[in-house]
């Protein structure tokens, strides 16, 4: 059952009253990691990963018992304006290999212990073109994100969040060109393959439907702009946060799915992390704007839920280290 309360329509979102970390619990994870058999700060980004999880565990040594991974998939109205050079059917195709567990997904998340769910939203009934009219109305917006929430499992320990759907670099270059300003060009990459033109034809694309959409709110503009694999991913992290379930993000796709929620409110994405740096362009950009840095960066620009998979093996090795090694008192170091 899902931890998020029906909502009747986008905006009710900024009224959610969402869970804090626990300091305590953070102050005592900080403590623990002086007293172990290291210098201080040795470990580096690992001490930093398992207060991280403390606050949200409520407790000074964190575990991870249940590894959730969520996929969730769609299609685009904004392909009619040629801007991949893959059909959509591609979508299902792919959603199958994962089913079948032939995807790159499904060997990583078998590799770091994680649960893994496809979720197909309406694959057979694409957005609208967000160049020609709102991408989905708040109606849409709202099933989609309400179907998100209902598929985190509120009793996992970490959720690991990817997505599949053609075309969907171009609608995160939108969303992150009209929540982030700039120019077109600074959030559009090659995506599943285009070429100079392609490049060319999506920056286009992305200015064209931002400036149809021009001074929505950033609520409004996961509807007008987004899809529905967007919309579920923003459910999920909203899900998560009420059942106080940390998340690893994916790349770039899911970093601009959910930018939304804080351009909306900046609090929201307090529970996440971001698994990798994606090689496409405008992630870079997109995580400085949200404050967080990736966790790996190994050139990857695959989707699916990939780098967040792969994150979640540091996440693990982390409270690995956090949890076993030794103090100085218990391994009878004088000077810890």
């Amino acid at each position: 059952m899902t931890t998020l309360p029906p909502l009747r329509s986008l905006e009710a979102i900024n009224g959610l009253v969402l869970p804090a970390p626990d300091e305590q619990a953070i102050a005592a994870a900080r403590a623990r990691q002086d007293s172990l058999t290291k210098p201080p700060g040795a470990l580096g980004r690992l001490e930093d990963l398992a207060a991280f999880m403390a606050g949200w565990q409520g407790r000074d040594r964190p575990r991870i018992n249940r590894a959730q991974a969520l996929v969730f998939a769609g299609n685009h109205g904004v392909c009619a304006q040629g801007v991949n050079p893959f059909p959509q059917s591609v979508t299902a195709a792919m959603v199958a290999n994962f089913q079948a567990g032939g995807a790159a997904i499904n060997q990583l998340c078998r590799q770091a212990g994680a649960d893994l769910r496809v979720v197909a939203l309406d694959l057979e009934r694409p957005t609208a073109d967000f160049t020609t009219a709102p991408a989905m109305t708040e109606a849409d917006c709202l099933d989609a994100l309400h179907r998100g929430a209902a598929a985190v499992d509120a009793g996992a320990d970490v959720l690991v969040l990817g997505e599949m759907g053609i075309g969907n670099s171009t609608v995160s270059a939108a969303l992150a060109h009209a929540l982030f300003g700039g120019a077109p060009g600074d959030w559009v990459g090659r995506g599943t393959g285009s070429d100079a033109d392609g490049l060319a034809l999506k920056a286009r694309v992305v200015a064209q439907g931002v400036a149809r959409h021009a001074g929505a709110p950033p609520l409004t503009l996961l509807a007008a702009l987004g899809g529905r694999e967007q919309a579920a991913l923003c459910g999920a992290v909203l899900a998560a946060r009420m059942a106080r379930v940390p998340v690893i993000l994916d790349g770039y796709i899911c970093t601009a799915a959910v930018a939304a929620l804080h351009a909306a409110r900046p609090d929201a994405l307090t529970h996440c992390l971001i698994g990798h740096a994606s090689a496409e362009p405008g992630h870079a950009r997109l995580c400085q704007a949200l404050g967080k840095a990736p966790i790996l960066s190994l050139g990857m620009a695959l989707g699916e839920g990939t780098g967040a998979a792969l994150a979640l093996g540091i996440l693990r090795a982390a409270l690995a280290c956090h949890d076993r090694m030794a103090t100085f008192e218990e391994a009878g170091i004088a000077g810890g």
